[in-house]
């Protein structure tokens, strides 16, 4: 077992980011020096071929030369004095091999290749006999370039030629060992098996150090995933503000997510709390209601009939909140927002004589801008109602007012503003109001009978669902004369020149 253990946990090291990185880079790097081997190799053995050929070309020239230049009454008294030139310069293994194939004679800086000759020291009769057939084959000419055994001396480059001196034919040939290229191609051998190795050691140890380094955040970034993946969302990535790389953005960014994921839970945990105690409330009414009915022996048809008012009344209350938290849960879609062009003037105009019938508030309309908009029309309706059912809910019946204003700006967006003359909105509490189930400690009681969209303090989450589904923003101000401002933006907006004769009013009051 404790083998097995110890394979499994190797088997895991081995396909662990920091392995598989360390050898794909030396994997790159010994591949990378065996194609430099390669090249070396080939060219260091093309070069010393390419000499080689070179020097033959010039001794077997030279050669030839000297047969034409072989003074001499007979052939026989030429080749007497190619012999002797010949011979003036004795082969050794190192240095290159002259021969002369004539009809009756050879003539050789290297006597013994063209004779029999008994075994050497050391040989026996088998090993002489071997060589002596090498021998043999080497007499046989092959004009040109070829690789040939010589005895004793190990493969021979040979250059033949056919040359005619005194009408008599002969063979002239040069040859070298291949002891030099031999020698060449090792030493590029031993010296890149020599370099590899250190190589192989320097580039493991490297890139192992390298992977540490690259893949530690990552390791950090895994635990710190475990620790959340365990229910604790406050870890975070240590690292280095100033690291503009990939794992600083990745670090980065995996801080943010965690940050929203925090906020996220929080919210939905105060969400789920906030929408049981909206729930609950309603339910316990209905519930002591029926308890009382139910207790009693006599229940009389006024007592039946206000208990159900008071039930209707909760039921409706649940419904609206069911329909907003459906709403907001359905605000993340892709098809919340079905956009269309729609006439501004018109729209706002027909919105804002719906909301003068909701309550007696002194209702004041400032000019619209003419122009399009592009937007969803029952989103936009519902945003501006909920605003404006935040302003009666905030104001006085009767003497408060409730004014609408619109303005076009740079870049195709439009604002709409909403001020009323409430006791507007507590400083730390401007940007809270637009969360969920928020509702400011100032209110006032609206009239009974009074209609209350967003109660539960769902609507202005709502209007601010709807202005991002927009791609545009809302905000909350307090007016410098008392009351509160909300500013609705929007992009989308394309401005229309109004005819001289269509302008409308410059304010319109109720």
């Amino acid at each position: 077992m404790p083998r097995t253990a110890a394979r499994g946990r190797l088997a895991r090291a081995l396909h662990s980011l920091r392995w598989r990185l360390t050898l794909s880079i030396a994997a790159l790097l010994i591949g990378t020096v065996g194609v430099a081997f390669a090249i070396v190799y080939s060219q260091t053995s093309a070069h010393v071929s390419a000499q080689i050929h070179h020097d033959l070309t010039a001794d077997t020239a030279q050669l030839q030369q000297s047969l034409r230049l072989a003074d001499g009454d007979t052939a026989a008294e030429e080749l007497a004095n190619v012999r002797q030139y010949v011979q003036a310069q004795p082969f050794r293994s190192l240095s290159t091999l002259l021969f002369v194939l004539a009809p009756r004679t050879t003539i050789s800086n290297y006597p013994e290749l063209f004779a029999a000759l008994g075994p050497d020291d050391g040989e026996n009769a088998t090993q002489q006999g071997a060589e002596n057939a090498e021998a043999q084959r080497f007499r046989a000419p092959r004009l040109g370039l070829s690789t040939q055994p010589l005895p004793d001396v190990g493969q021979v480059r040979v250059l033949e030629r056919r040359v005619r001196i005194d009408g008599m034919p002969l063979v002239i040939g040069a040859g070298e060992p291949l002891a030099s290229l031999h020698r060449a191609q090792e030493g590029v051998v031993h010296s890149f098996a020599l370099a590899a190795v250190f190589i192989a050691l320097a580039v493991l140890l490297g890139s192992y150090l390298l992977g540490t380094r690259l893949t530690a955040p990552l390791r950090r970034m895994a635990r710190v995933a475990a620790q959340i993946d365990a229910g604790d969302l406050e870890p975070r990535m240590e690292i280095d503000e100033r690291r503009a790389d990939e794992v600083g953005v990745l670090a980065t960014a995996f801080n943010h997510m965690l940050a929203r994921l925090e906020r996220g839970f929080r919210s939905q945990r105060e969400f789920i709390a906030d929408a049981s105690h909206e729930l609950r409330t309603p339910l316990t009414v209905i519930q002591g209601q029926l308890e009382v009915l139910a207790n009693r022996r006599e229940v009389s048809h006024e007592e039946v009939r206000r208990v159900g008012r008071l039930v209707e009344g909760e039921v409706a209350r649940m419904r609206r909140l069911v329909d907003d938290l459906l709403l907001l849960a359905q605000s993340d879609r892709p098809d919340f927002v079905q956009a269309e062009t729609i006439d501004f003037e018109r729209f706002i105009g027909e919105i804002w004589d719906g909301a003068t019938l909701i309550a007696e508030r002194r209702f004041e309309l400032g000019s619209l801008p003419a122009g399009r908009l592009r937007a969803d029309p029952d989103r936009l309706a519902q945003a501006l109602r909920n605003l404006i059912n935040n302003a009666i809910d905030h104001t006085a019946p009767t003497t408060g007012t409730i004014r609408l204003e619109a303005a076009v700006e740079r870049g195709g967006w439009v604002r709409i503003e909403l001020l009323d003359d409430g006791p507007g909105i507590p400083s730390d509490e401007l940007e809270r109001i637009f969360h969920r189930f928020h509702r400011t400690g100032r209110s006032r009681a609206s009239k009974p009978g009074e209609a209350r969209l967003g109660g539960a303090g769902l609507g202005l989450a709502i209007v601010r669902a709807i202005a991002e589904a927009h791609h545009g923003e809302v905000r909350a101000a307090n007016r410098p004369e008392g009351g509160a401002r909300f500013e609705l933006r929007l992009p989308g907006f394309e401005p229309v020149p109004h005819p001289p004769s269509q302008r409308p009013a410059a304010a319109l009051s109720r």
